[in-house]
């Protein structure tokens, strides 16, 4: 598993230099953006402008125009056929230049090598971004949250990265758009103390049981003892438990393993 983990971390980090070249037909245009206008035969109507926060550009002649969610060339129609329709001009000829994407980019949070907020310039993939963000960092886990504004409502997603590659369903490697915020979750730990070789918190594998977690611990200490372990475990309401287990217990996130002494 852990090597499987690594050839993930790896992939992330090589990716990067694999995502291609920007593709205009991808960019959305958005708040803060900032174009460089122009119609040809036309240089005064030439012009430098920032998308504003309602997704409005002013132009000559027409004032208000909004582009927003509309994509460089869809921009350029919609201006040409506002141009040609107020009797203007006659088949203008619009060209728009991205300078600056600000409203493409997205957040990158959490267990990750790089946080920061990152241009998707394109079209860009889950992975894409994870790659841009340095890949996961060793303390960080498999799930990852995406949360993605949709108006005036959000939608969280969790995608198990690990569930992702290890099956080769490449199905919930999203495609990342401005404005969304991805949270790459802390690995799961769990503790463990008493007569144990190194107690310490460490990370906790899938699907490990309690002799697992005794091996991570470096075993028993001479004095230890197999019978009787226990474990401490909050419920679902967040009550203590103290739980008297056998060695093919599963354990769980942030379960504390104690490892008592022997009697004799």
């Amino acid at each position: 598993m852990k090597l499987l983990l690594w050839l993930f971390a790896l992939f992330l980090v090589t990716w990067v230099n694999t995502v291609g070249a920007v593709d205009a037909r991808y960019v959305l245009l958005g708040p803060g953006d900032v174009l460089k206008v122009s119609v040809y035969g036309n240089p005064d109507l030439a012009t430098d402008v920032m998308v504003s926060e309602s997704g409005n550009i002013t132009f000559p002649l027409l004032g208000e125009v909004v582009v927003d969610g509309l994509t460089p060339s869809a921009a350029e129609k919609k201006i040409a056929d506002l141009l040609e329709s107020g009797g203007f001009l006659r088949k203008p000829q619009v060209s728009i230049l991205a300078t600056s994407l600000q409203s493409q980019q997205v957040s990158v949070l959490g267990y990750v090598h790089r946080q920061g907020r990152y241009p998707i310039e394109g079209k860009r993939s889950l992975t894409d971004v994870l790659a841009m963000a340095g890949g996961v960092n060793p303390e960080g886990g498999d799930l990852v949250t995406l949360m993605r504004a949709n108006g005036i409502e959000s939608t969280k997603e969790v995608i198990d990265m690990f569930v992702m590659i290890r099956s080769s369903s490449m199905s919930q490697n999203m495609n990342i758009r401005g404005g969304d915020l991805i949270y790459v979750e802390r690995a799961p730990q769990f503790y463990i103390y008493g007569e144990v070789q190194r107690a310490g918190v460490f990370r906790l594998e899938r699907n490990m049981t309690v002799v697992q977690a005794l091996s991570v611990g470096g075993g028993l200490t001479p004095r230890g003892t197999e019978r009787g372990v226990r474990i401490q475990r909050r419920d679902a309401e967040g009550n203590l438990q103290i739980l008297k287990v056998d060695l093919g217990e599963p354990v769980q996130p942030d379960d504390v393993v104690y490892i008592r002494e022997s009697l004799f």
